[in-house]
């Protein structure tokens, strides 16, 4: 069972990524903070990560809200670019970024040959 004590050096260790200042702020000794941080983050390690995450997740309709800002209002064409390719790309819509093609002409037949098995293999 986590104590309130420990809890609090969870939530600011989230906020901060620093084990020794968040034992330090939820009221642990200063003397002993890096040790107790460093136990603390270890003995705690999979809380934080849900922590962690729940607050990512809470944070992403306002996040979304900013891209659309963004995109919509940026000065900067680029920054509008931007923040329409990020929204794209999070509703799923993200562009091939590479497309490889083979010249058959350029392909002896044993090449072709090759090529069709080791395609049909997969």
């Amino acid at each position: 069972m986590i104590t309130p004590q420990q809890q609090k050096f969870i939530d600011h260790f989230i906020l901060t990524g620093n084990a020794s200042q968040a034992a330090v702020d939820a009221g642990y000794s200063e003397k002993t903070a890096r040790q107790k941080g460093h136990e603390l983050k270890n003995l705690y390690r999979s809380e934080i990560m849900q922590a962690t995450q729940k607050l990512l997740t809470d944070q992403v309709p306002a996040g979304l809200r900013w891209l659309s800002e963004l995109a919509e209002s940026a000065e900067s064409e680029s920054v509008r670019l931007g923040a329409i390719r990020d929204l794209l790309d999070r509703a799923g819509l993200k562009p091939v970024e590479r497309v490889e093609t083979t010249t058959i002409e350029k392909m002896s037949n044993e090449e072709i040959e090759r090529e069709l098995n080791a395609l049909l293999k997969h």
